[in-house]
């Protein structure tokens, strides 16, 4: 089974791109700042959550993004060692919505710890309910993944024909698909996770 969530174009980008920021701590430890925001012109554009995104979701500009992203820079702040916990993502997110007023949506983090079989589940209901799924992911044994390390991005999509599930991997402006079970089993001990987002099914 193949399934894969719609998305926004803001030119020629697959979503948004950190690169594109000319603040330098955006530009270079902002993945987490960028993801959220994705996450929210999703919800307001997909889900009818406008009160997520300031601007118009239907007509996603880069100016606008870039503005949007320097008022989520105050709640994902980036840092020297980045945003490394999802408790840390949640609780910065959650105050961008409490500032908001009111919101249905919540957040839970799920570690990097967890067994493989059990974030593939999860993975799988929330991407199959039209939810993309925030995913960090610290080290990582296979130095073909350096640009995905200590690294926050956003999963849209996954396949599991063949006997391996693989999903869609969004960030930097793109997509592209990776195997699941190769990007959980990090060979290392420092994990990642990834977020469980639950909101109204409007």
């Amino acid at each position: 089974m193949r399934k894969e969530l719609e998305h926004f174009y803001i030119e020629d980008s697959y979503g948004g791109d950190q690169e594109w920021f000319t603040d330098t701590w955006m530009k270079i430890g902002g993945c987490a700042a960028v993801t959220a925001c994705d996450l929210c012109i999703y919800l307001a554009k997909y889900r009818g959550l406008t009160e997520l995104y300031p601007f118009d979701a239907q007509h996603v500009t880069r100016e606008e993004y870039l503005s949007f992203g320097m008022q989520m820079k105050k709640y994902l702040t980036p840092r020297a060692t980045g945003i490394y916990k999802t408790d840390i993502y949640v609780d910065g997110f959650q105050d961008y919505l409490a500032d908001l007023g009111s919101s249905p949506v919540a957040l839970e983090g799920i570690s990097g710890k967890e067994a493989y079989e059990t974030a593939a589940d999860i993975i799988k209901e929330q991407i199959g309910r039209g939810l993309p799924v925030p995913y960090l992911m610290l080290l990582h044994r296979d130095k073909k993944l350096d640009d995905y390390m200590w690294h926050w991005f956003l999963l849209n999509g996954y396949d599991d024909e063949g006997g391996r599930l693989k999903v869609s991997v969004v960030s930097y402006g793109k997509k592209i698909w990776m195997d699941l079970h190769h990007l959980w089993s990090t060979g290392r001990l420092r994990k990642g996770g990834f977020i469980r987002v639950s909101c109204p099914l409007l």
